[in-house]
């Protein structure tokens, strides 16, 4: 399932810059950044519940919050690009 994660994490002392990194490794280890605090992330049920733990094991719920949007299947329906950035195909060809 394709599950968008947006983030905002108060960064107003090093312990919030530091919970702030922490949040993005922990996207980025199942998923594609496509703007400063969001990520697509193309994962299954088993994976999702991982990430979500994780990053609720990570942030100070009142004074950091994340939102997931789930796409569903036909999720690539549901995502229009424009502008700058190149976009990526997280179901297409990885090559190394």
């Amino acid at each position: 399932m394709m599950v968008l994660i947006t983030y905002d994490v108060n960064t107003e002392d090093a312990d919030g810059k530091k919970r702030l990194r922490k949040v993005a490794k922990q996207c980025q280890n199942y998923g594609q950044r496509v703007q400063n605090s969001i990520f697509e992330c193309l994962v299954d049920p088993v994976q999702f519940a991982q990430l979500k733990r994780n990053l609720e094991q990570i942030i100070e719920p009142n004074k950091d919050s994340l939102r997931y949007y789930f796409l569903g299947k036909n999720w690539k329906n549901r995502v229009e690009h424009v502008g700058a950035k190149p976009t990526y195909d997280p179901e297409g060809v990885l090559t190394i």
